[in-house]
């Protein structure tokens, strides 16, 4: 079930929100069932058969977790923790990430005359996974840490890890934040702020996947299907990388946007996901915008405990490569994922390197200014959405000889990807290097902003047609 699909907004969500405002918010016990319920039927609509495995990930952090917080010793807290480990990233692995080995392994073998080492399954992916696994851990880590008490009840910690609002694709939400969530009443809030903020989140959110992500994916999927990609020259690849720029960060913001509007209807509080990364003057200023709640999980869960900066220079940079090699292979099973992140990775570690320069005290300093920096940063991160989009590496080495001009220059796909394209173009590079994000217009309850996002709404409503998943669905 998508949040841009009329089964969704018509149906599901109305039912959801008059049942637990009417009937299950009156007790704690029925508000947490029954939004525990309603978001496993919400994961159980996409396929009901991996359902069992997130129930089965709950009962045993939810066994595990007073034993690793009421262990004495270091030992034991670290054995009762492994448990967690082997359940949530266990399963991520086998998922996601088997047959990718299998057939590292094979064709490994197949250079020695060893065929079919390992045998590939015929296994799908359980959507949101990677996504509940971390935010799973996120409890028995801070668990083993000290940070956090046992879940009350198994309530609490199922309601947590399967609110349908963020349950496939984040924000990336962690226990000790959002637990006093659960247990306060929603209707101590200020119920027409919550209201009147979560239809604007939830609007802007659908505006920018249904008006501007799908409309720019309509010109540039054609062009990055199959080998369609060779046609293009230094106009075209320029054009549909500039392109997925944009309908990724539409795409992924957008649903970002309708999760917390979705979770402000029921009272909840989600994280900001994106912070106009576009207008990033660094990369390390990018990933502070960038997909936040997954930076910030992997600064505290993997960059820290690997040691930091707390090592020396040599040891800091180390971290951050494994950080962001990790972090792309989180994002999927392909070696250009992996290779995403160590290129940013090098990325982050030059910019660390160049701000002991301080460049601002010499004659360079023109060159932080928001202008170049913004640009350069910009580029640097269509060129690294070359390795997250492409199929294989052949397919990235191709674009980018084709952005360098290797390629020639394809005129023709001036025509191609047609003038209403680049006038999407337009629009998203206005939105998303100039126009304040969704977090910084703030509205109140009034008549004018109704009727405004009333007729976004319908808009948006109107130009709902095929089914149109939103990209990180995938992850």
């Amino acid at each position: 079930m998508l949040f841009n699909s009329y089964e969704f907004i018509f149906l599901f969500l109305p039912v959801v929100l008059v049942v637990y405002w009417s009937i299950a918010v009156r007790q704690r016990n029925w508000r947490l069932l029954w939004l525990t319920l309603a978001s496993y039927y919400f994961y159980a609509f996409w396929n009901y058969k991996f359902l069992a495995l997130i129930i089965a990930s709950t009962a045993i952090d939810y066994w595990v977790g007073p034993k690793i917080y009421a262990a004495q010793d270091i030992r034991t807290r670290r054995a009762w923790l492994s448990v967690s480990l082997l359940s949530n990233l266990g399963g991520l692995a086998f998922f996601k990430y088997y047959n990718f080995a299998a057939d590292q392994i094979n064709g490994l073998g197949g250079m020695f005359g060893l065929d079919y080492l390992a045998p590939v399954l015929n296994v799908a992916l359980p959507i949101g996974i990677s996504f509940t696994a971390f935010e799973s851990l996120s409890y028995t880590i801070d668990l083993y840490r000290g940070q956090v008490k046992p879940a009350r009840d198994f309530l609490v910690l199922a309601c947590f890890v399967s609110v349908f609002p963020r349950m496939i694709a984040g924000p990336i939400i962690r226990y000790a934040p959002f637990a006093p969530q659960l247990e306060r009443d929603p209707r101590t809030r200020a119920h027409a702020d919550d209201a009147m903020n979560g239809i604007y989140f939830f609007v802007v959110g659908l505006a920018k996947k249904v008006l501007v992500a799908d409309v720019i994916a309509g010109y540039i999927n054609p062009l990055l299907t199959g080998n369609a990609y060779l046609q293009l020259g230094l106009l075209g690849s320029w054009g549909v990388m500039l392109g997925y720029s944009f309908q990724l960060l539409f795409d992924f913001s957008g649903y970002s946007d309708m999760a917390v509007g979705l979770g402000k209807t029921l009272g909840l509080d989600l994280p900001q996901n994106f912070n106009s990364p576009y207008k990033a003057a660094s990369i390390i200023d990018f990933w502070r915008r960038w997909h936040m709640t997954l930076s910030s999980w992997l600064r505290d869960y993997l960059y820290i405990p690997l040691g930091g900066n707390r090592h020396g220079e040599f040891a800091t940079m180390r971290n951050l490569m494994l950080t962001m090699a990790l972090g792309g292979l989180w994002h999927g099973a392909n070696w250009t994922f992996v290779l995403w992140g160590f290129y940013h990775g090098i990325w982050l570690v030059l910019n660390h390197q160049a701000a002991k320069l301080r460049l601002e005290t010499t004659r360079f300093k023109f060159l932080l200014h928001p202008a170049p920096t913004r640009a350069a940063t910009f580029i640097i991160v269509v060129f690294g959405w070359v390795l997250f989009r492409s199929d294989n590496l052949a397919m990235a080495l191709y674009l980018w000889q084709s952005m360098l001009g290797l390629h020639g220059i394809d005129w023709h796909n001036l025509h191609t990807l047609s003038y209403g394209f680049w006038a999407m173009l337009g629009v998203g590079f206005g939105l998303a290097m100039f126009a304040p994000n969704t977090w910084q217009i703030k509205i109140t309850p009034k008549l004018r902003y109704a009727i405004i996002l009333g007729m976004l709404a319908a808009v948006c409503v109107l130009m709902l047609g095929q089914r149109s998943p939103f990209l990180y669905f995938q992850f």
